[in-house]
């Protein structure tokens, strides 16, 4: 039987460092955002110090990123990108290779944490609150103003994240925000992020992360009445570039 020690000690220091680094990181990185982050253009400051802490982390956690696109992707454009979600580490490696500027849609409970939440906030980072749907109308709003402002905006369409591996249901919000803007569809498919953190798993385990950059979708190929073949056709893109095969 192999000794599997050598790889706990490693995923023990790679926990221990994410967190001795993470916390003072988090705080220092949010409170510079939560300051300077209302500097035009509003969101990025706060992108640029997002992605220097998800760097920090990654860097400390020994977590390795490869990232590929099939074709180049505008720096100028803007666009809305929809991945796959399996691990809270699918957000950093995000926010370190997004290439253009982008704000995320993320869940409201995290703008509720001090300073943390401020950043988020100041940030222009859109809350998503799916049990209130008022709230999600105003959402929609924010995403559609972000957007207006020339920069990109980001869903995790599945909503949450995976506990197996498997690919959830598609909520509709990022494909009708597409749609009514006009603006091209990135689909975006992660692979490695569920073994370096799982869900449900305090234990950070090193190892590497692929993200891939799928071709863009133009929605206006659509349209409201095709909606549906929209979500399936991305839906589908997204398990390609992440390797996982759908099981419906």
């Amino acid at each position: 039987m192999p000794d599997r020690s050598p790889h706990l000690l490693f995923s023990a220091l790679a926990t221990a460092c994410a967190v001795v680094v993470g916390l003072p990181a988090t705080l220092l990185f949010a409170t510079l955002a939560t300051l300077f982050g209302w500097i035009p253009p509003r969101g990025n400051v706060m992108l640029w110090c997002g992605r220097t802490w998800s760097k920090l982390l990654l860097a400390v956690s020994f977590t390795r990123l490869e990232t590929s696109f099939e074709q180049p992707l505008s720096k100028d454009q803007s666009y809305i990108y929809l991945a796959n979600h399996q691990s809270y580490f699918d957000i950093l490696a995000l926010l370190a290779e997004v290439p253009s500027q982008v704000r995320f849609a993320a869940k409201a409970s995290l703008f509720r944490i001090p300073i943390f939440g401020w950043a988020l906030s100041v940030g222009g980072f859109i809350p998503i609150d799916r049990s209130d749907r008022s709230r999600a109308r105003h959402a929609f709003a924010a995403a559609a103003s972000r957007l207006q402002g020339g920069a990109s905006v980001l869903f995790f369409p599945e909503g949450t994240r995976s506990y197996d591996g498997s690919f959830g249901k598609f909520e509709r919000g990022g494909f009708l925000l597409a749609l009514r803007s006009g603006l091209p569809i990135v689909p975006v498919g992660i692979s490695g992020a569920r073994g370096v953190l799982p869900r449900g798993s305090l234990r950070v385990r090193p190892g590497t992360i692929r993200i891939h950059f799928g071709s863009v979708v133009d929605p206006a190929q659509f349209g409201i009445r095709r909606r549906q073949e929209l979500v399936d056709e991305v839906r589908e893109r997204i398990s390609v570039l992440a390797g996982m095969p759908l099981v419906d």
